[in-house]
């Protein structure tokens, strides 16, 4: 729910930029290549550190309400998930879009992210693929890093 509600307002607050000024679309592409760049460096560069990984107790009664909202905040609160959604809309949108087409990307959005944080939270919850991750961390987070910032350059260079 995060997700979608960050990236609705990265795609209200690109639509009503580029349609009150048009030259911010070059300044936006760049600045925002540049950022994903950036950010793409910093998890390459840190993915030799390792991860502390504190044992927790799973209670048996769960609040399910108390855990929307936790991570619902969490996720509302990290500035760059909404600064990714608005680069990657910015180098991948077209400039005008229908209805139809925001709303199927807010649902695509949506089913990507929950899908996602179901995959790994299941997945990373079992001893065995959460040691496989720690052992292959740098590998992968270089990886992924990487992809960020060949993202960033290809924002960049379609900037012209």
């Amino acid at each position: 729910m995060g997700g979608a509600l960050l990236a609705l307002a990265a795609l209200l607050g690109l639509q009503g930029v580029l349609l009150a000024l048009p030259v911010l679309f070059i300044a936006l592409k760049v600045l925002g290549g540049i950022d994903l760049a950036y950010l793409g460096f910093n998890i390459w560069r840190g993915a030799a550190e390792p991860l502390q990984i504190a044992a927790t107790e799973v209670s048996g009664e769960r609040n399910l309400r108390r855990s929307l909202l936790l991570g619902l905040t969490t996720q509302v609160s990290n500035p760059k998930t909404s600064i990714v959604y608005t680069s990657v809309f910015a180098a991948f949108m077209p400039r005008t879009q229908s209805l139809a087409f925001d709303i199927l990307l807010l649902a695509c959005v949506f089913c990507i992210e929950a899908n996602w944080y179901a995959i790994v939270a299941v997945v990373l919850s079992s001893e065995k693929p959460r040691t496989t991750y720690l052992r292959y961390k740098q590998w992968l987070d270089r990886a992924a890093g990487g992809v960020m910032m060949a993202l960033g350059i290809k924002l960049v260079a379609s900037a012209r």
